[in-house]
């Protein structure tokens, strides 16, 4: 199960279950996680599915390239990093990050802090009526 939870190699699970005094080889590592792979998978599964922490967000914002035109892409990460919401647009404005917001906040309920790195667009939308209405967080 370390395996697959923390993204660990089978001679790290190896090391860590030595170092517990359990004598095994990354060989038999790799044969558990063969045959029991998909069992773990779904238990992780159930487990984190519907739960995320609203502690603190993290606003991460940049410009890719998809078929040789540059698109917006906005992701909203928790403080454990794991990504709750993408979204891309066109372009940077109000409008977008009002919509990526309302459809992370929708989804995942209001974190308590958004770290948004002063990003213009976001100030924007902190001053907007949808925010004075939810009053939840606070931007940081």
């Amino acid at each position: 199960m370390y395996y697959l939870r923390y993204q660990l190699s089978f001679l790290q699970v190896e090391d860590i279950l030595n170092e517990r005094e359990i004598d095994i080889s990354h060989e038999i590592v790799r044969y558990w996680v063969d045959r029991f792979d998909l069992v773990f998978a779904v238990e992780i599964g159930k487990k984190q599915r519907g739960f995320h922490s609203n502690w603190r967000w993290r606003i991460d914002e940049v410009f890719v390239k998809n078929n040789a035109e540059v698109h917006y892409l906005c992701r909203a990460i928790d403080h454990e990093d794991e990504v709750l919401e993408c979204y891309t647009s066109k372009r940077r404005y109000k409008h977008a990050a009002l919509k990526f917001l309302n459809k992370t906040m929708r989804k995942h309920g209001a974190p308590k802090e958004m770290v948004t790195h002063k990003l213009r667009s976001y100030g924007v939308a902190e001053r907007s009526q949808f925010f004075k209405i939810f009053g939840l967080f606070k931007f940081v």
